[in-house]
C-alpha cells in the first residue's frame, strides 16, 4: 500500500511543488494523476522514492517511512521512469542479470529471465542483443520485466507511455492489468487521458501541487474526464498559470 500523508515539498527558491497531498493507494489498486508540467505528478514520485526529502508530512510505503527508513521502503517498491535507464553495452538478458541480482535476486537462469521477457512481450530476436540498438518501446519492455523480477508489492510510474506508438502503449497496460490482479498496488503519473482512463481505479487531476479531484471508475462513467481536464488546463492558461 501506498500512502501520502500531508505530503509538501518546498523548494530553495520559494516553489511549493506539493501542498499537503493525502493519498491512499490499496493493494489492487491503479491510481492514476493527471497534470500538467509542474503540477507536482514527478515530485510526488520523487519523495515516494527518496530522490528528495519531504518539507512536510510522510510518504509511506506498506506502513513504511520512505525518508526515516529509506533502504526498507525501497524494497517494497519498484519503479518504471519515462525514460528507462539500462546499460546500452549489456544485452537485455545482462541488464536483468545485473539488476535482479541487485536487487538480491541471485537465483534466476537464463531460462528464468527468458521467460519473464516474454510476459512483456519482447520478441524474443531481442533476448540478447545490446540494449543500445533497442527503440525506446522495447527499452521500456526491459525495464517493466526488472519491475516484475523485483516483484515488489508496489509499482509507481512517471509517464510510462510517453513516446510509445500505440501497440507499445496497449502492451504495457496489459501488463499492469497483470500485476494489479496479482494485488500490486499502481501509482501512474501520465499526461495519456485515454490511458488513464482505460487502466485506473481511480483519476486524480493536480493543480499547483494540490490534487483537486479525485474520480472513481463508476464515476468515470458518467463524467467526461476530457472535458474535466481540459477546463482545467484551460483556466490555467487564463490566470497565467
Amino acid at each position: 500500500m501506498l500512502q501520502a500523508i500531508d505530503l509538501s515539498k518546498r523548494y530553495e527558491d520559494g516553489i511549493l511543488a506539493l501542498d499537503a497531498l493525502n493519498l491512499e493507494i490499496k493493494e489492487g489498486e491503479v491510481f492514476c494523476l493527471l497534470g500538467a508540467n509542474g503540477a507536482g505528478k514527478t515530485t510526488t514520485i520523487n519523495l515516494f522514492l527518496d530522490f528528495i526529502e519531504p518539507s512536510g508530512g510522510q510518504a509511506m510505503i506498506n506502513g513504511i517511512d520512505a525518508t526515516k527508513d529509506p533502504l526498507e521502503a525501497k524494497k517494497h517498491v519498484s519503479f518504471v521512469s519515462e525514460n528507462v535507464m539500462l546499460y546500452g553495452n549489456f544485452t537485455a538478458r545482462q541488464n536483468l542479470d545485473f539488476f535482479a541480482k541487485l536487487g538480491g535476486k541471485r537465483n534466476l537462469s537464463k531460462e528464468d529471465y527468458y521467460m519473464h521477457m516474454r510476459e512483456v512481450g519482447l520478441q524474443e530476436e531481442a533476448f540478447e542483443k545490446k540494449l543500445k540498438t533497442f527503440s525506446k518501446g522495447m527499452r521500456q519492455k526491459v525495464g517493466l520485466t526488472i519491475a516484475i523480477i523485483k516483484d515488489a508489492p508496489n509499482i509507481l510510474l512517471d509517464e510510462p507511455t510517453t513516446g510509445l506508438d500505440p501497440k507499445a502503449a496497449s502492451e504495457l497496460l496489459q501488463i499492469l492489468f497483470q500485476q494489479k490482479k496479482l494485488g500490486k498496488s499502481i501509482l501512474m503519473c501520465t499526461h495519456d487521458i485515454f490511458r488513464a482512463k482505460a487502466i485506473a481505479d481511480r483519476v486524480g487531476i493536480m493543480k499547483e501541487g494540490r490534487l483537486v479531484m479525485v474520480r472513481t471508475r463508476e464515476e468515470l462513467l458518467e463524467d467526461d474526464l476530457e472535458k474535466i481536464y481540459m477546463a482545467y488546463m484551460q483556466e490555467m492558461i487564463i490566470t497565467g498559470q
